[in-house]
């Protein structure tokens, strides 16, 4: 353990944000010099804060199993390197997870029963961030191959992980990717203020260096290489599309000008922000935005569009608005769901830009002269025996000349590759998987999103780092790859 009393000398510290009124001008990180550098100073107290609890409740919140007690003492020891090497033991991108992961670890931290958590996300960074500094990661090529294949279809963080692990058991595996960069939604759907896309070059560059082959700007299931030749040409498939099938609102108006999914708008706000030009680009300068949905994905949208200078911002939640401390029903150690402001919701409030409403439901898009959108009809609505029921007299209007659709996935799209492979869907319409992640077609697997529904950055290196095990089985009959929990016997949340 760390510091026997540091529970008890130390309260929580985070790290501070740069001032609203600098970072709002830029897309950089909104932590200075990065999140991990940004804590040095006061990471080694809080390391030491973690306790002999004797059952770690971290490990059962932590979909990776991370070894959190151990490299939180290392660290309060001042042994980065043997903090990083126990860290990567779980975990092949900390600092992915360091800088976008809810962190469901802190709630179900059994300081956390009565007093603030140990900064389990913090210290996590911190150690991946100066071990980049330290040159502490290094490639780990395979010290032999197989001479078997493998298709990792999808950069994002399962595709990714799945191929780490399997071309360091000796595989020669390729990735596919069908945007112009690899990364997945890394690469297009974060902002970079959440995080910079310098983090993902650069553990792109190490698994190059072990072997991994990368193939963008590739669309398996057209471009000449379908689901058939697919199968040919590899000895397993491991399907990481993620669930990128987006949920419609198709409500009157909807066929207006200036409604757009979030996964329309955010990729392009990013490439301009890494450089690049986008010709028609939908932005949000100087025009009253609104925002459906108030999960992670409308906050990159209501951040982004502070950025490029919207005249007004509305996050329009159809959630009533969620208690400040954990309620009765969510004890510990479950995730609670709890009101929770991000830097996002931070700068919105402090330039007066934007606002949140919630248990609120849209139901109509009004237009004006020219097919544009500029207005939407809203209700309060209210729950009654599991169904939402509108209030009456509290429909109104409110300015809208852009709206971003931010609720949500259904799935993986099923057209093009899905459809080629023949596999089998489950009812919640994923790729259907056993216990060992093979779909119903013998040697293709699928990881992430696309077989477990929209979920965490978290449970998708988990996921990658359990199917490569699987499929190193299915490849030479045994593995020494860490083999977490089937899915079959997972929550569907965290």
């Amino acid at each position: 353990m760390a510091d026997p009393r540091g529970f008890l000398k130390h309260g929580r510290e985070v790290a501070e944000r740069r001032p609203v009124e600098e970072r709002v001008h830029d897309w950089n990180e909104v932590y200075p010099g990065s999140a991990g550098r940004a804590l040095l100073p006061i990471i080694t107290e809080q390391a030491g804060r973690c306790m002999d609890c004797g059952i770690p409740f971290c490990h059962q919140g932590c979909p990776l199993g991370n070894i959190i007690p151990e490299w939180n003492d290392l660290v309060w020891r001042d042994d980065w390197e043997g903090a990083i090497e126990r860290l990567h033991a779980t975990n092949n991108f900390p600092e992915f997870t360091g800088r976008l992961c809810p962190a469901p670890c802190e709630t179900a931290c059994v300081l956390g029963i009565n007093q603030d958590p140990v900064t389990i996300k913090n210290v996590e960074v911190s150690i991946i961030d100066k071990a980049w500094d330290s040159n502490l990661v290094r490639p780990q090529p395979p010290e032999w191959l197989s001479g078997r294949t493998v298709a990792v279809i999808g950069s994002g963080p399962a595709g990714l992980a799945a191929a780490q692990q399997l071309t360091r058991a000796g595989h020669t595996v390729a990735v596919y990717e069908r945007a112009d960069k690899v990364g997945g939604l890394l690469r297009y759907g974060i902002p970079e203020f959440k995080m910079e896309k310098q983090h993902l070059d650069k553990r792109l560059e190490q698994m190059r260096r072990e072997g991994t082959v990368f193939r963008a700007g590739v669309n398996v299931g057209a471009d000449q290489l379908t689901g058939e030749k697919l199968k040919e040409r590899y000895d397993a498939v491991v399907l990481a599309i993620g669930a990128t099938a987006a949920r419609d609102l198709p409500i009157t108006g909807r066929e207006l000008g200036g409604i757009h999914q979030a996964m329309e708008f955010l990729p392009q706000a990013n490439r301009v922000a890494l450089g690049e030009e986008v010709e028609g680009q939908i932005t949000a300068t100087g025009k009253h935005v609104v925002i459906i949905g108030g999960g992670d994905t409308g906050a990159d949208c209501l951040g982004t569009s502070t950025r490029q200078g919207a005249a007004s911002i509305t996050q329009l939640e159809i959630m009533p608005e969620p208690p400040e401390t954990r309620p009765a029903n969510q004890p510990w150690p479950t995730y609670p769901m709890i009101f929770r402001v991000s830097s996002a919701h931070e700068e919105a409030a402090e330039t007066e830009l934007g606002s949140r409403v919630y248990a609120a439901s849209t139901q109509e898009f009004l237009g004006d002269e020219n097919g544009n959108v500029r207005a939407l009809r809203l209700v309060d609505v209210r729950m009654e025996d599991g169904k939402f029921v509108e209030v009456e007299g509290t429909e109104r209007e409110i300015p809208a000349e852009l709206v971003l659709f931010a609720m949500g996935f259904t799935g993986p799209d099923k057209e093009g590759l899905v459809e080629q492979l023949g596999v089998d869907l489950d009812a919640r319409g994923n790729v259907a998987r056993d216990a060992s992640y093979q779909t119903s077609v013998e040697g293709v697997f699928v990881a992430g999103d696309a077989g477990r529904g929209q979920s965490l950055i978290v449970w998708a290196i988990a996921e990658g780092r359990a199917a490569a095990a699987a499929v190193d089985r299915y490849l030479t009959g045994s593995t020494n790859l860490p083999a977490p929990i089937p899915p079959t016997e997972r929550p569907l949340m965290v």
